[in-house]
């Protein structure tokens, strides 16, 4: 069957999640990854043609996951499935739904007295280090791992990776004249360390999507003004900076008319966390082109993470009633401040 070419592209990680709930809840061995999730925030709004993932998984990896997320409504032609097997766990403890902890599960098994799979041993947190300048990952993106037609798409969202893969991909983006790029950032360069390696990252982007806690980590003894660290931020070529605040909201700062929005949540029933941010993103992308409205943009991303929130996987959301969205994002708009 031939495949229309996707006009969204998500590049970022496929992880095989370990979740711990307070509740007691466990969700063992299931399919994750900021690039699925951020993609069905975008399919909350835009379903058609499917969006395209890019990502790189172990030959571990499970192959009807990917059918899985193929019935989804996701391209997977972008996933590339390397000849050996790849440490793709992740894990994710919620002592509450606020406060996520990915270190030490032997311990958070135990604090609520769990058998301790044996999937998770010797597991060690992926993503408690600094990023390195010169290394690539084995599930760092190169220029091959994008599917030919993909390049011929015209948006485009990278989710949080290395910072190599970050340093290139955007021109190869832009080299194929993709015009809408944006990036959520991760916490393994967002360190003073990386300070001056940040404005390279930001030419060009339409927009930078922190979370608050990477800011601040970030900015760490120059600011503690987080719309000065938007501005300062804005002036190397970014169009838009968005700063996530969980169940804060979010900032939006618009480079062109130096605007400052503040959007409360939607009050959605929380249920599970993970993956609300990437949500956004996607969601973010949908209706910034739909509208090219900075503000528009970020209601759109607002309503797609209080739709992820309310369930435990990651195509909940894609079930909604018919309307929903649209509605939330109706009665969300009378509630933004413009500072």
């Amino acid at each position: 069957m031939d495949r229309v070419v996707p006009r969204f592209i998500f590049a970022g990680r496929l992880t095989r999640d370990y979740i711990l709930m307070p509740s007691g809840e466990t969700r063992i061995d299931v399919p994750g990854g900021n690039v699925l999730y951020a993609a069905v925030g975008l399919a909350v709004w835009d379903p058609d043609p499917c969006p395209g993932i890019v990502a790189r998984v172990g030959e571990d990896y499970p192959r009807e996951w990917l059918n899985q997320f193929d019935r989804w409504g996701l391209d997977t032609r972008g996933v590339r499935i390397l000849p050996e097997a790849v440490d793709v766990r992740r894990f994710c403890a919620y002592p509450d739904l606020s406060h996520p902890t990915f270190d030490d599960p032997v311990a958070q098994f135990a604090r609520l007295e769990l058998s301790f799979p044996k999937a998770l041993l010797g597991y060690r947190n992926p993503y408690n280090h600094l990023d390195s300048r010169t290394q690539l990952q084995p599930v760092s993106l190169r220029q091959v791992d994008f599917p030919a037609d993909f390049l011929d798409g015209t948006a485009a969202h990278l989710c949080p990776l290395d910072l190599l893969t970050h340093s290139v991909v955007p021109a190869v983006l832009r080299q194929a004249e993709i015009t809408t790029v944006t990036l959520d950032p991760s916490p393994g360069y967002m360190n003073p360390i990386y300070f001056d390696d940040i404005p390279a990252l930001l030419s060009g982007l339409t927009a930078f999507l922190p979370s608050e806690e990477d800011l601040r980590n970030l900015f760490q003894g120059r600011s503690s003004n987080l719309w000065e660290m938007a501005e300062a931020l804005a002036v190397h070529g970014c169009e838009m900076i968005v700063i996530k605040r969980g169940e804060n909201g979010q900032y939006l700062y618009d480079a062109a008319t130096r605007s400052c929005w503040e959007i409360p949540p939607y009050p959605a029933r929380m249920v599970d966390p993970t993956g609300v941010g990437d949500a956004l993103c996607g969601g973010f992308l949908a209706g910034y082109r739909r509208s090219y409205d900075p503000l528009e943009a970020v209601l759109h991303g607002n309503i797609s993470a209080s739709l992820v929130m309310e369930g435990s996987t990651p195509n909940y959301a894609l079930d909604g009633l018919p309307g929903l969205a649209e509605a939330r994002l109706q009665a969300l708009r009378q509630s933004v401040r413009k500072l």
